[in-house]
């Protein structure tokens, strides 16, 4: 019996060995295919169970993917059934949500006051609506290159050479002969290694952070840095550790602690930072770059200090804090900088060793997906660098300037100046007895505050100067700033007009106050 069904079924296995056989050939044949076989069969020898899984879950996913993806209902029983009428009820009766909400009876206001220039900016622009000329204190034109003769002309002949637009980023095809004299130029100015240009100034600084800061990191960083600042950190996704605004003793108690921390919980060493203004953008403060510089080198920090408003402005020549305090460029670690603000043209840099800007143009997000500036305001930067070389006389017009807009401001009741007394920019407050522009619990009204300064401003444009508030994006920022105004400081005026003009602000903060009275 048994050898009868034995001859029976061997035809039956012969036929299965062979298939099995053919199978296995062919199975051999695809590409990786000796990887598979090898993994299962160490995975069936390790853990037969675990086969058994994997094969159950191919199955499901392969019958996930073949099943249709909407689970309709095809009869359409389940639906609710109207007649044309109703629906033609519904449409009309249905009413979109906005977009966005209105804007109240204030921010219509605020809106509708900003001054809209006609023809090109400068010290003396003139105002669409009135048509009137005045004085210009709210821009940013330190060394008066706005509008400067040779700059144009150089601008011009760019922009006939090159066209206007750089058409691509950076790392593909938008890099031009005249960025890479620039970040050179910008370089040996500095007295750094080499230094990468960015192509909006907000984007610099918020690039530069997460590029070398990441999840683990530790950073410690002022209270009232600004908001490019704020948004690089939050990017970076590090663990943040803050200090008191400009208080380099806050500083080195928060730089103990964390180590103090660190050992605590016997944590690994991780990357390290320090970020910080050199002149602070919310009112004017300036730090002690020989004190920093001695605390990062005594506790091994790495450091980021943004020169936004002190390239350009401080120093004989304009090369910044480091000239103004005889510090070597290479002890800042991430020298950033504006275009923009410091050469009156557009963009940003950031400047250290060769190591620090390579690593840039592969990590810096604004430097790697944004479109090169155009060639022409990178000709218009590279000027302006010549400029400051040779006429380093502007910065003393500068400063007297800067000396003679605050003496007088001094002199004004009702309000209290902020800041460094070389500082570019001036910023002023009402005056209370809460003199700190940035409080954890406001002991002011912020609104009225802002209408006072805002009547101000308005009064002093009606009277021939142009002024600004500090703006401020309120609810987002990680400080609730006191409400200012802002004046930048030029040297492209004589020390005559900036007195003058200066007279005209004192009159205006004069006739506000005494009606709020």
């Amino acid at each position: 019996m048994d050898s009868s069904t034995s001859v029976a079924l061997e035809p039956v296995l012969s036929f299965l060995a062979f298939s099995l056989s053919k199978l296995e050939s062919g199975f051999y044949r695809i590409p990786g295919s000796a990887v598979v076989a090898r993994y299962v069969k160490s995975s069936h020898q390790n853990d037969p169970g675990r086969t058994i899984l994997e094969l159950i879950l191919v199955i499901f996913a392969i019958r996930t993917l073949l099943q249709s993806r909407t689970r309709t209902d095809r009869s359409g029983k389940h639906f609710i059934k109207f007649s044309e009428k109703e629906i033609d009820e519904l449409v009309d009766e249905w009413v979109p949500e906005p977009l966005a909400q209105p804007l109240s009876e204030w921010e219509q206001r605020d809106l509708s006051s900003v001054p809209v220039i006609s023809g090109p900016n400068g010290p003396k622009p003139k105002l669409l609506t009135t048509g009137k000329t005045v004085t210009n204190l709210a821009s940013f034109n330190f060394a008066g290159l706005a509008g400067n003769e040779k700059v144009k002309e150089r601008a011009l002949e760019t922009l006939q050479k090159y066209g206007l637009g750089s058409c691509g980023p950076p790392g593909f095809y938008g890099t031009i002969d005249v960025h890479l004299d620039l970040e050179r130029e910008i370089a040996e100015f500095l007295g750094t290694e080499a230094s990468i240009l960015y192509s909006q100034g907000f984007s610099t600084i918020s690039s530069v952070i997460p590029a070398f800061c990441k999840r683990g990191d530790i950073i410690v960083a002022d209270r009232s840095v600004n908001f490019a600042i704020q948004k690089g950190i939050l990017i970076s996704r590090s663990t943040v550790r803050w200090f008191d605004h400009n208080d380099l003793k806050s500083l080195e108690d928060t730089l103990i602690s964390v180590e103090k921390e660190r050992k605590k919980r016997k944590g690994p060493l991780t990357r390290r930072f320090i970020i910080t203004e050199g002149i602070f953008e919310r009112d004017g403060e300036m730090v002690d770059l020989p004190k920093l510089v001695e605390l990062k080198l005594k506790y091994k920090y790495r450091l980021i200090l943004d020169e936004s408003i002190s390239f350009g402005t401080m120093g004989r020549t304009g090369r910044g804090l480091t000239e103004l305090y005889n510090v070597p460029a290479s002890q800042i670690d991430m020298l950033v900088g504006s275009v923009a603000n410091g050469l009156c043209s557009a963009g940003g840099f950031c400047a250290g060793s060769s190591i620090v800007v390579d690593h840039q143009r592969i990590n810096g997000t604004s430097f790697v997906f944004s479109a090169s500036m155009p060639a022409l305001l990178a000709t218009s930067g590279s000027e302006a660098i010549t400029f400051l070389r040779n006429n380093p006389s502007v910065l003393l017009n500068l400063q007297d300037n800067i000396r003679a807009i605050r003496a007088v401001l001094e002199k004004t009741e009702g309000i209290t100046l902020l800041g460094h007394r070389a500082s570019p920019i001036i910023h002023f407050c009402l005056r209370t007895q809460q003199q700190s522009l940035a409080v954890a619990q406001p002991t002011y009204d912020y609104e009225a505050e802002e209408r006072i300064l805002q009547d101000i401003v308005d009064d002093s444009i009606a009277s021939g100067v142009l002024l600004t508030r500090a703006k401020h994006l309120r609810g987002q920022e990680m400080v609730e700033s006191r409400p200012t105004i802002r004046i930048a400081a030029t040297a492209a005026l004589s020390r005559k007009e900036v007195e003058k003009a200066a007279g005209v602000v004192k009159a205006s903060v004069t006739r506000i106050l005494s009606k709020r009275r």
